[in-house]
């Protein structure tokens, strides 16, 4: 039920609203946290800040015991060794920080169960047999998983130009050459260079077989548009650069969008879940 407090209307006899204040009548919904990293301490600071008012926390589990419970008792919730133990409290979302793998090791077990996820961790969608499973056991069960934008944006337009056309997608990322250590794309050069360096040039199917750790962002905008196989993707590094400065760029005839987004840490990508979940109970969504 929503309705409007009337004691805020500026104007009561003229029906003229000052402020719109939200009342719902509902039950909380059960929260679980896969991950006990940063970005899931982000969740849980967003809840025990009253961030997330409409969930009540039931459970983490990370791959770390000392870090899981620690995390466990600062939200006030069980730490949870298996996925079985993360689900016995039935929680109606299951909000993943970990990584690629935990989301191949546990996305099926949790849809299955009747319990819908949110996914940060979206390069292992790269993956296009176990993209069709996750699809197919979602929907299966009646769940779904909604896909946490990390740190790029702008979905909902780029969908939209997609649809209107046959569009033409291109991603561009920055990054610091740090950054790139241990990946294949990588050069000792990189580290002493005055110059940004182009590292990759191809298309988001091949960046993420090369880079499948590094390129979460570029997986979610080609399945947001026109897939891996026909977005094109760059990667340079830039020299000294810290953080990441990532555009997505969609084009059809008489339409262009472009979202342009640095950021300096990891942090929005945490955020961007607490997004996804303040929307899920909103009365209005954006």
């Amino acid at each position: 039920i929503i309705r409007v407090n009337e004691d805020n209307f500026g104007n009561h006899e003229a029906g003229i609203p000052k402020v719109f204040m939200w009342e719902a009548d509902m039950n909380k919904k059960k929260l679980a946290i896969l991950g006990n990293g940063h970005l899931a301490g982000i969740i849980v600071d967003a809840y025990i800040n009253g961030l997330l008012p409409e969930y009540e926390l039931t459970g983490v589990m990370g791959r770390t015991e000392e870090k899981t419970e620690a995390l466990a008792e600062k939200g006030g919730c069980r730490a949870c060794r298996t996925i079985e133990e993360l689900l016995e409290a039935k929680p109606d979302y299951v909000a993943e920080a970990a990584s690629v793998k935990a989301v191949k090791d546990h996305a099926l077990t949790i849809l299955s169960s009747g319990v819908s996820m949110i996914v940060l961790s979206i390069g292992a969608f790269a993956d296009e047999e176990f993209y069709k499973a996750v699809g197919e056991c979602a929907a299966a069960h009646g769940t779904r998983v909604h896909i946490a934008s990390g740190a790029v944006g702008g979905f909902d337009v780029l969908r939209t130009v997609s649809l209107m056309g046959e569009a033409k997608v291109k991603f561009r990322t920055k990054k610091g050459p740090k950054s790139l250590t241990g990946t294949p794309v990588f050069k000792e050069h990189l580290l002493t260079d005055e110059k940004e360096s182009r590292v990759f040039s191809g298309t988001a199917k091949g960046a993420i077989a090369l880079l499948p750790t590094k390129v979460n962002v570029a997986v979610a905008a080609s399945l947001a548009t026109v897939g891996p196989d026909k977005t094109k993707m760059r990667i340079i590094s830039v020299p000294e650069m810290t953080g990441d400065d990532h555009k997505i760029t969609a084009k059809i005839d008489g339409v262009k969008a472009v979202i342009d987004i640095y950021s300096g840490t990891s942090d929005i990508a945490g955020w961007s879940i607490v997004a996804v979940l303040k929307n899920l109970v909103s009365p209005i969504v954006f």
